[in-house]
């Protein structure tokens, strides 16, 4: 899968695609985006029209809705998405709790419902282009309220090891903090995967322990950015 490259928002045009069935829906977030200096790269009524309609060309964040009746599931559009290297902002009515939790455990970088004021949304993309967790209410509540989320069980070290890794320290700082033998946090951070695949939410890398860290609650909504290492 293509690796999700983070923009410099200062400096670099956001460049945005659009998935939604809704061509008033398209209509207006290219409106909106071209209003904003972001750069509207294509728009689709389905993930697989806009990924041919790309054609290649690359796209920092594609915004994404839910319902769109395509008989494809929530994860592999998601992943589909994900696949161009882009981030995958959520855009959705906010009542979907189980299919915002899917799209949220499948890489979604977070969710803004539909009835957000435009400048609202336009702030998230440009979170997600900055290659940041969306760590907002309606992501919280979308957990929150499906049973079905299950969480790692982790002790008390393990979620301390989890805190301090996953937000952004080498391991070798980790093991200075805690007092422990850098293997050691390695033996913890093995346990903590063997953990989350456990209950079917894995995190091979150290950007997918920041969102589970976030996600179950360990960290608040934190800049991806530096958490590529696992050194």
């Amino acid at each position: 899968m293509a690796m999700t490259q983070a923009v410099d928002t200062a400096t670099d045009v956001v460049r945005v695609a659009v998935v939604d069935d809704d061509e008033s829906v398209r209509l207006g977030l290219l409106a909106a985006c071209m209003r904003e200096g972001y750069q509207f790269v294509d728009e689709g009524a389905n993930v697989a029209e806009l990924i041919g309609r790309l054609g290649g060309r690359e796209v920092d964040v594609i915004v994404l809705d839910l319902s769109l009746g395509d008989g494809v599931s929530i994860t592999d559009n998601v992943k589909a998405c994900q696949a161009t290297g882009a981030g995958v902002l959520i855009h959705s009515i906010a009542d979907r709790a189980a299919g915002i939790r899917e799209a949220l455990a499948a890489g979604a970088a977070g969710v803004i419902p539909k009835s957000s004021a435009t400048a609202v949304v336009m702030a998230a993309i440009r979170t997600v282009a900055s290659g940041q967790v969306l760590n907002n209410l309606e992501w919280a509540t979308a957990i929150d309220a499906d049973t079905d989320f299950a969480k790692a069980q982790l002790g008390r070290r393990e979620r301390d090891v989890l805190n301090l890794y996953a937000s952004g320290l080498p391991l070798r700082m980790v093991a200075e903090q805690l007092g422990i033998a850098p293997s050691t946090v390695r033996e913890y951070l093995d346990r903590i995967r063997v953990k989350y695949v456990e209950v079917g939410r894995p995190a091979p890398t150290k950007v997918d322990l920041l969102r589970r860290a976030v996600e179950d609650g360990i960290l608040p909504g934190l800049d991806l950015d530096g958490a590529g290492s696992d050194e």
